[in-house]
């Protein structure tokens, strides 16, 4: 029964509907009644969808309140409790102390993108703390702080980007047999550099470090002609339009796919990349949601929560395709390959 069930939810994910029904109805049948405050300071169009699909598909009858944080910080956002009493009252809870009654009526505050998530982690409250759409670096900073992580409350974590694993997945898909895989980072992409050389078991991985812009052309002419592809990960790197650029313009000079983690990069002149939409992501946050008020209810004393970007979709620049002479399969197809080694 549980099988069939993930299976559902799976392929709810791939098809990008109905996920709030489905993490309700795999936690039990009971969907999360509480209420969601999400904090946003920055107006990007990745921000601005994930909260028009995360309002789109909220619970009926349940609690939406959107709090902008003002340039500067927190200072002007009343504290999680104060503001529940503000903007809809005072909710009473009376004696109910089981874990399910709790978590029917349990508050979570979400915070969308880095300067929110800075807010949020100072802000004081008890309330289940989710922080949405950072990368892996944004996160590294933000476990540093020491009002990260409270023994009263529990935090999860939901990363921007597809795991390394998958960023794998999608190189063999695209270049079957192939394992030379180059990489130029940064001193600060030590975290992503742990992950993928987890993940990359079987593969010759080669890594070469730019700690500068200046060195970043030295870095890779040391990479190039030892691999068969160049990744470009979510880092200072990958975050610099001039260093991808870079990268790419390389990458073509000496034929060589470019994979990365971001759609730009792709149109840019990236061969493919694995990404998660914002819409996407939503889902993936609401699921999480319930799962993090479930784990609230239970202990307040649990880990933080961190998940990566799970339902990933596939993104191929058809033109460098063509230009390395290579015929791959459509974005769907190769969609269906990455999220199959799960």
């Amino acid at each position: 029964m549980f099988a069939n069930h993930l299976k559902t939810l799976l392929r709810a994910l791939r098809a990008g509907v109905g996920l709030a029904a489905m993490g309700a109805a795999m936690l039990g049948g009971s969907a999360h009644a509480g209420g969601l405050t999400v904090l946003m300071a920055d107006e990007t169009a990745p921000h601005t969808e994930f909260l028009r699909q995360l309002r789109d598909t909220r619970d009926a009858g349940s609690r939406f309140d959107v709090v902008r944080i003002p340039t500067g910080g927190a200072a002007d956002v009343p504290p999680a409790d104060e503001e529940r009493s503000l903007v809809a009252g005072v909710r009473t809870r009376g004696l109910r102390t089981s874990a399910a009654a709790m978590a029917a009526d349990t508050n979570i505050t979400m915070a969308i993108g880095p300067t929110a998530a800075r807010a949020a982690i100072e802000r004081p409250g008890q309330e289940p703390l989710l922080l949405v759409m950072l990368t892996r670096l944004d996160y590294e900073g933000l476990k540093t702080s020491p009002a990260f992580k409270r023994p009263d409350r529990r935090v999860g974590v939901l990363l921007r980007d597809p795991a390394m694993a998958d960023q794998l997945a999608l190189v063999d898909a695209v270049l079957p047999g192939k394992r030379r895989l180059g990489v130029v980072a940064t001193a600060e992409s030590e975290p992503l550099l742990r992950e993928l050389q987890r993940a990359a078991q079987g593969w010759d991985l080669q890594i070469e470090y730019a700690p500068d812009a200046k060195s970043l052309g030295a870095a890779l002419r040391a990479v190039l002609p030892r691999n068969d592809a160049l990744m470009v990960l979510p880092d200072l790197i990958g975050d610099s339009q001039a260093a991808t650029l870079a990268v790419l313009h390389a990458g073509a000079g000496a034929g060589l796919p470019v994979f990365g983690a971001n759609e730009g990069m792709v149109r840019s002149g990236g061969l493919a990349a694995a990404v998660s939409t914002p819409s996407q992501l939503a889902m993936q946050a609401r699921a999480m949601g319930l799962k993090l008020v479930s784990g609230a209810a239970g202990s307040n004393n649990a880990a933080v929560m961190v998940e990566a970007a799970t339902p990933a979709t596939v993104r191929v620049n058809a033109t460098v395709a063509r230009g390395l002479s290579l015929r791959l399969p459509d974005e769907r197809e190769l969609t269906d390959r990455v999220t199959a080694v799960r």
